[in-house]
């Protein structure tokens, strides 16, 4: 069974998991389950939101275009996060492309009933802010990585942040792709993953990516990847005591 056919619950996201009981059964019948196929745009650049998405198994890539159709990833969202901060942060719309990088499934959320929620000023809100405190480290880290550390190094950071959203050390993702969330050539990432590959970390056929050694890529990568995963931590846990 993949995890495209597994069963399904809100549950998984853990934003919707760190919700006390009260506020969780509240939302939870108007929680819409939808599946997020590998490509698909769940919203476009300057688009007005109606929804906020929470990823379960799927991972989303927000990504900023440039006048000239370049693309580059600022940050990815799995089952840690939600989609459409800007509808509480006073928005509604985003400068951000959001599209599915790896195949799954979501729970979405009108608009209106994350507001009603968020609006009520208690633990709703209190963890949507968390979260995007957490995002915000981990965009300003991604510009900095991309900036001042090897090619080599961000994409193990990548490899390791996609490889914690999911539930095996299996990766669909061709090169290109990889290429494209990165804002690099593709024969930069060919070069760096076959680098890789002979290190022992990871096996590489046409658009699969196994992690063979995830302690080696963690001694590969850059900083980024622990004050990324380490803020998400501490968010989180203190998410659970506060809530």
């Amino acid at each position: 069974m993949s995890h495209m056919d597994a069963p399904q619950s809100p549950k998984q996201n853990h934003l919707l998991a760190s919700l006390p009981p009260a506020e969780y059964e509240r939302i939870a019948p108007r929680l819409e389950l939808i599946a997020m196929p590998l490509g698909e745009v769940i919203y476009e650049s300057g688009s007005t939101l109606r929804h906020a998405y929470f990823p379960t198994t799927a991972i989303v890539s927000l990504q900023y275009l440039m006048e000239n159709g370049a693309s580059s990833e600022i940050a990815g969202v799995g089952n840690e996060g939600v989609l459409g901060i800007s509808l509480f942060l006073g928005g509604n719309s985003t400068l951000t492309r959001a599209i599915v990088q790896t195949a799954g499934h979501g729970y979405q959320l009108q608009a209106q009933w994350l507001m009603e929620e968020f609006n009520r000023a208690g633990p709703m809100m209190r963890l949507m802010l968390r979260y995007t405190q957490a995002l915000m480290t981990q965009m300003s880290q991604t510009a900095v990585c991309n900036r001042q550390h090897s090619l080599e190094q961000q994409l193990c950071r990548w490899l390791l942040l996609t490889l914690d959203r999911l539930p095996s050390n299996e990766l669909t993702m061709t090169q290109e792709l990889i290429a494209g969330m990165l804002g690099v050539r593709r024969e930069g990432i060919t070069e760096a993953a076959g680098h890789l590959q002979q290190a022992g970390f990871i096996r590489y056929r046409r658009g699969h990516i196994t992690v063979l050694d995830r302690a080696g890529l963690e001694t590969r990568t850059c900083e980024c990847y622990a004050v990324v995963k380490k803020e998400f931590g501490r968010l989180l846990r203190d998410a659970r005591n506060y809530l």
